[in-house]
């Protein structure tokens, strides 16, 4: 099943100043890391009982970066907790929903995700994560 809100995504050009900005709101950064099987840099900042994402796309090429290209910085992604990634895209592939992945990736700090596509959640692009155990 589907757990609570893991976080919000945000795509960003720089990452730093990003960070610097969300800071100055009283949000706290647990960490910084570069996801190299996605292309990006991110920076994890708590918000009371969630995370905001801020992405940094480091591949030119990536799907971040031509987010950036043709609709600017902004909200990128929702993201949901799950224990079973597997199960869930298969339990929501047969509800209807359109995978952008059919098989989980590596994430940040060990975790697996998965995205869903945003037509089939209008326009939201859903992210399935899964923390290591």
């Amino acid at each position: 099943m589907i757990g609570p809100a893991h976080h919000v995504g945000i795509a960003v050009q720089r990452l730093d100043s990003a960070i610097e900005r969300y800071r100055a709101l009283g949000l706290v950064l647990d960490y910084a890391e570069e996801v190299p099987a996605a292309g990006v840099r991110v920076a994890f900042l708590r918000a009371g009982g969630i995370h905001i994402e801020l992405v940094e796309p480091v591949d030119p090429s990536g799907a971040v970066a031509r987010f950036l290209a043709k609709r600017g910085e902004g909200l990128h992604h929702v993201a949901f907790a799950t224990h079973d990634i597997a199960g869930e895209l298969a339990r929501l592939e047969k509800e209807g929903f359109e995978l952008v992945d059919r098989v989980p990736r590596p994430g940040a700090r060990g975790s697996t995700v998965a995205f869903l596509q945003p037509r089939s959640a209008h326009g939201v692009l859903i992210e399935l994560v899964q923390e290591p155990t």
